[in-house]
C-alpha cells in the first residue's frame, strides 16, 4: 500500500532555496553613473539650444506661434533635467537613460511642429 503524499511535499525545503544573488559585476559604478548625469546636463543644454532655434525658425518661417509640439519638447527638457538631477542624487540606470532619451527628444518633438 502506498501513502498519499501531500503536492507540497515536492516542494524544496526553505533552507534548499538559493539565497541572495551577487550584484552584477558589469553594472556600472554609483560613480560613473554620476558623471554620465552630470554629461547628460551638457547634452540638454545643448539640446535646449537647437530647441529655440528650431522654435525660432518656426516662428519667423511659419505662422508665428509655437505649437503644442514645440511646448512638449520643452517640457521634455524640463523633465529631463529633473531626472538628471534625480540620477545625481539616486544613481540608477534607468534614470540616465530617461535623462538622455529626453533631452534627445526636445529637438526632435521641436522639428516635427
Amino acid at each position: 500500500m502506498t501513502t498519499p503524499t501531500h503536492p507540497a511535499a515536492d516542494l524544496p525545503a526553505p533552507t534548499d532555496l538559493p539565497g541572495p544573488t551577487a550584484p552584477d559585476p558589469t553594472a556600472p559604478s554609483t560613480r560613473a553613473l554620476r558623471v554620465l548625469a552630470l554629461c547628460g546636463f551638457l547634452l540638454l543644454a545643448g539640446c535646449l539650444v537647437l530647441t529655440a532655434v528650431l522654435g525660432l525658425v518656426d516662428a519667423v518661417e511659419g505662422d508665428g506661434v509655437g505649437g503644442g509640439l514645440l511646448t512638449a519638447g520643452l517640457w521634455s527638457l524640463a523633465l529631463g533635467a529633473a531626472a538628471g538631477t534625480a540620477a545625481l542624487a539616486v544613481p540608477r540606470r534607468a534614470l540616465v537613460a530617461a535623462q538622455y532619451a529626453l533631452a534627445f527628444a526636445a529637438p526632435v518633438l521641436a522639428a516635427l511642429d
